[in-house]
């Protein structure tokens, strides 16, 4: 999926300070390639690759009695055990090393790791950014981090504790509903400017802006 380009890193910036006009709240927005390599997934899955090999084995050793039959040239009639288990080391090593490799392409780990991994991988992401760039950073504790992983396609919304007091986690439902919406018809600016807006309404209603509240983060998309 693109990058926003200058023009629309510029809108967004520009969402975000009209946005902070009319709340204390300060708002940042990051959008990140993804949230994590999914490593582990190439990993589980050579391992369960493995598992189901054994299971075969177990279920059918004709079968695999036939394979060690052809790797010999039909030479060894009565193979050993030392052979037999040779040649299924050979076996689930190569196998092994196939879906390990396999996996190497990001775009099909990414889609073979279950959603709800991905999911707790993007919140915690999140919270890791929000805990370095957002949180405490203000004098009334008011920054909310809009996060946006584009290779999950998935967001989260983290707020600092003055917003997080007085605003029910479920009241960001439609400012990412709005995010995702736009971002999986590859409108990404779009998707951050909307959900910009909605999140500014809501923080405007619970915390209006006061008598000599300055900017106290950048308003400027963040980029990883």
């Amino acid at each position: 999926m693109r990058r926003p380009t200058e023009a629309e890193r510029r809108a967004i910036s520009d969402a975000v300070d009209a946005a902070e006009a009319g709340t204390s709240g300060e708002i940042v927005t990051i959008v990140a390639d993804r949230s994590d390599r999914y490593h582990d997934a190439g990993l589980h899955y050579a391992i369960l690759a493995i598992f189901l090999a054994l299971a075969a084995f177990a279920a059918l050793p004709g079968r695999y009695l036939r394979l060690v039959d052809l790797a010999s040239g039909g030479w060894v009639q009565d193979p050993s055990l030392a052979r037999i288990l040779t040649t299924l080391w050979v076996v689930l090593a190569a196998l092994f090393l196939i879906v390990r490799y396999g996996l190497a392409y990001m775009p099909l780990r990414l889609a073979l790791t279950p959603k709800a991994t991905r999911r707790r991988r993007v919140r915690r992401r999140a919270i890791e950014l929000f805990k370095v760039g957002t949180e405490a950073r203000t004098a009334g504790r008011t920054g909310i981090l809009i996060y946006l992983s584009l290779g999950e396609c998935m967001a989260e919304i983290v707020a600092d504790s003055a917003i997080h007091d007085v605003v029910p986690a479920t009241d960001w439902g439609d400012a990412m509903a709005a995010l995702v919406g736009e971002v999986r018809e590859g409108r990404i600016a779009d998707g951050m400017i909307a959900a910009i807006g909605k999140v500014g309404a809501i923080l405007s209603g619970h915390l209006p802006r006061a008598a000599g509240d300055v900017d106290e983060l950048p308003d400027r998309l963040i980029e990883l």
